[in-house]
């Protein structure tokens, strides 16, 4: 599922107001973090996450770990803060632009 750069933008925008819905602890990305954040992505659709501490490459690390473990989106990334999409088949509660 690709988003075109403009929805992209658009959720970006949606997400500027969200709170951090998953923070990961010490431990990092587990498989318990993975269903919390199946969970979250199918009621929410557009999730942000604060990551653990780390360097780059170990929060890269945990992104992709998140975002292949539930066939998400990443949206954007600053810092600790990721937010990650994935539409919800059944009962889409965002509308993209085309």
């Amino acid at each position: 599922m690709a988003i075109s750069p403009s929805q992209r933008r658009y959720l970006r925008s949606l997400a500027h107001d969200l709170k951090p819905v998953i923070l990961l602890g010490n431990k990092g990305a587990t498989d318990a973090v993975l269903k919390e954040l199946d969970l979250a992505l199918s009621h929410h659709e557009l999730v942000k996450i604060k990551l653990s501490g780390g360097d780059k490459d170990e929060r890269q690390e945990q992104i992709d770990f998140l975002a292949n473990g539930t066939s998400a989106e990443n949206v954007q990334q600053i810092g600790h803060i990721v937010v990650l999409f994935r539409r919800n088949e059944d009962e889409p509660k965002l509308a993209l632009p085309r």
